[in-house]
């Protein structure tokens, strides 16, 4: 195959959104005189959006009463904090440089909702460079339908997905992508829950550092020369 482009999950793939995250929860947590949450604990818990937060700081479901005041602060926290300690996973810039030297297009496709996910990449120094920018207000079906990656590619300008790599670390991801034709990559150093097997999510690629990424990037290139 060609390598017409790469997207990414954000959370827990591109970029580690945790410690900002832990922070906000974390002070929510000494208002309410609850007990502060260990990063562990918030990491297992980011790449299932702030609902998911909420439910483990403060044992609401999302029908008990409280929880949607509750979501209301954590992401009001959040939209002021959160870009302050949230960093590339190691490795990860090296990769964009080289996609960046190559020419090859590459985009962010979140379940991260667009008014966090542009000042996350702001924050970062990449919206400037980011081909896509896919959020759940872009399509009608979240992850892991494939319809963000097909809006993704149709945004970076590329006519083929199945000459394109979606990373992620999350079994969704790995549907999307497969589901879109695209090469998967799976990545292990992400926010992965204690009871996964990323080696069970059927990717075609699994790896666990982010600048693994680039020998894989460089078989798929020389593949089209």
């Amino acid at each position: 195959m060609s390598l017409d482009g790469v997207f990414f999950d954000l959370d827990g793939t591109l970029a580690d959104t945790a410690p900002d995250f832990r922070v906000v929860l974390n002070a929510l947590m000494r208002e309410s005189g609850r007990a502060e949450l260990s990063e562990e604990a918030v990491r297992r818990q980011v790449s299932h959006g702030a609902r998911a937060l909420v439910t483990l700081g403060f044992d609401l479901e999302p029908d008990s009463p409280g929880f949607e005041d509750e979501l209301a602060r954590l992401l009001a926290r959040y939209r002021d904090h959160l870009d302050v300690e949230t960093r590339l996973f190691p490795g990860m810039d090296r990769v964009l440089e080289h996609l960046d030297q190559a020419g090859i297009p590459w985009g962010v496709v979140t379940n991260k909702p667009e008014r966090f996910t542009r000042p996350v990449l702001d924050g970062l120094g990449l919206l400037d460079r980011v081909s896509a920018i896919v959020c759940p207000e872009h399509v009608r079906e979240r992850k892991p339908d494939p319809q963000a990656l097909f809006v993704a590619c149709r945004q970076a300008g590329i006519a083929t997905p199945s000459a394109c790599v979606y990373a992620g670390d999350h079994v969704r991801d790995i549907q999307a992508g497969r589901r879109a034709g695209m090469t998967t990559v799976a990545c292990a150093f992400g926010y992965i829950d204690p009871d996964e097997d990323p080696s069970g999510w059927a990717a075609h690629h699994l790896i666990h550092e982010a600048r693994a990424l680039i020998p894989l990037l460089e078989q798929l290139e020389e593949s089209q020369t």
